[in-house]
């Protein structure tokens, strides 16, 4: 049996829903806000096939295949990739709206299978800083 390990940033945004899910929806404008997660290719669609290029820390760059699992507009976005018979990894971003005009995002990585384990530890601190300037730096943007 596999462990499943996960890393996740939250932050407090002054913004509606709506305006966080405008910059998450909008991919052409990723490499404004995301440096880790830039260059997305790709479209809005239950299964839809995404190419991003990735930038973490620790790790060279690579262009990612992913697939689009589950999305709600103001609420969620998460992706999927198999990494060979390794092991697989969900990335997603989360909004919760408290009130109107303030919100809770999310966003983090949830990794799986046979040797997840070994890579996730490796990349642990790396993972938790991207994210959390991922999350920072869209939280500025739609509060500016």
């Amino acid at each position: 049996m596999s462990t499943v390990l996960k890393v996740e940033h939250r932050v407090g945004v002054k913004a509606p829903a709506e305006q966080l899910w405008e910059r998450l929806a909008d991919f052409a404008y990723w490499s404004h806000w995301n440096p880790h997660e830039a260059e997305v290719e790709g479209v809005l669609g239950f299964g839809a096939p995404l190419v991003l290029t990735e930038r973490l820390p620790g790790h060279p760059e690579r262009r990612a295949s992913v697939r689009l699992g589950d999305w709600t507009p103001h609420a969620q976005l998460i992706w999927h990739e198999r990494r060979g018979w390794q092991f697989r990894t969900t990335r997603y971003f989360e909004i919760e709206e408290l009130v109107p005009g303030s919100c809770i995002l999310a966003n983090g990585l949830i990794v799986g299978g046979l040797r997840g384990e070994f890579w996730f530890d490796r990349h642990r601190r790396g993972l938790r800083e991207a994210y959390a300037g991922i999350g920072e730096n869209l939280r500025r943007l739609v509060e500016g």
